[in-house]
């Protein structure tokens, strides 16, 4: 199987870039479908808590981190500029601080298939801050489904509490726009940097601040192996690998037409949570988490203009 660093040696059709982008982004979020149910498993419940979630954000960055510099120096990776550093500084705020900590500190008060749901409209949040960002001028009809899909989320989040918010949810919200953030810059220098590049120097630059949070954050008390099996993924597989295939694939398919593949990342995270945590998955979660996508959906395919 050929390197996802391997650069193509002659130009392709945009259709063979659109298919390749929509293959390695279906990769992406199939890897990314099992954050959520992990993140749970790692960190806990808060009846139940495992590894503090603290120490499960920044020890995966931590981890993934030390083989990025090996991954790096192994491939002769050149240093980033002055100006592909701030674009870099910005990814990590978003991937490596901001969705991981604000994630683990809502699945501890929320199951994983309520955070599944909630997530659901990160597609549409990532192609609103890259319309925004690249200077394109969505049409009405997109600003509508976005509307709509947040207006769902946060029905959904009023009756899965009540008839009142849980500040979990507000959690969930943060994690979104700042994963979307980060998708989105960390796509844009995809174009100068090589995907996988891009994820290992986020990675290296964030050691000084995930290495010595994640010491200080060490478990004091033994806790399960289930734990610690996914702390592993979420180290590997979430903070690392998947985002090899995922940065590669908003860079060569287009950022707004690739992340809709991204809807099937709620189901996906759904369904694995019930074998892999023993949650039951209702018919009315289960309505919500189809409407959510549905609107996502249909958002994806609203017009896009782009200004000169």
């Amino acid at each position: 199987m050929p390197s996802l660093a391997t650069r193509p040696t002659g130009p392709t059709s945009p259709a063979t870039d659109a298919g390749r982008g929509l293959l390695l982004g279906a990769v992406g979020v199939f890897i990314f479908a099992l954050s959520i149910p992990m993140t749970r498993l790692a960190g806990g419940s808060a009846e139940a808590p495992q590894l503090d979630p603290v120490f499960v954000a920044m020890g995966r960055a931590a981890l993934a981190g030390l083989l990025s510099i090996v991954y790096l120096w192994a491939t002769g990776a050149r240093r980033p500029t002055r100006a592909e550093l701030r674009v870099l500084a910005l990814t990590a705020a978003g991937v490596v601080f901001g969705w991981p900590l604000f994630l683990g500190w809502a699945v501890r008060h929320v199951d994983a298939i309520h955070a599944s749901v909630i997530s659901g409209v990160l597609p549409l949040a990532t192609a609103v801050i890259a319309a925004l960002v690249l200077r394109q001028r969505p049409s009405l009809g997109f600003w509508l489904c976005a509307l709509l899909g947040l207006t769902l989320v946060l029905s959904f989040a009023w009756w899965r509490g009540a008839a009142g918010f849980q500040w979990a949810d507000a959690l969930l919200l943060l994690a979104v726009l700042s994963a979307s953030a980060g998708y989105v810059s960390g796509a844009g220098i995809s174009k100068q940097l090589t995907a996988e590049q891009v994820i290992c120097w986020v990675l290296v630059l964030s050691l000084p601040l995930t290495l010595p949070i994640a010491a200080l954050n060490w478990p004091a008390r033994p806790v399960a192996f289930s734990a610690w099996a996914g702390f592993a993924y979420v180290s590997l597989f979430s903070m690392w690998i998947g985002f090899f295939a995922w940065y590669r694939a908003l860079a060569i398919g287009g950022t707004v037409r690739v992340s809709q593949v991204q809807v099937l990342q709620p189901f996906a995270s759904m369904l694995l949570a019930v074998p892999l945590l023993g949650e039951r998955l209702d018919p009315t979660t289960l309505l919500f988490a189809c409407a959510v996508i549905a609107v996502v959906w249909v958002g994806k395919k609203m017009p896009v203009e782009t200004q000169p």
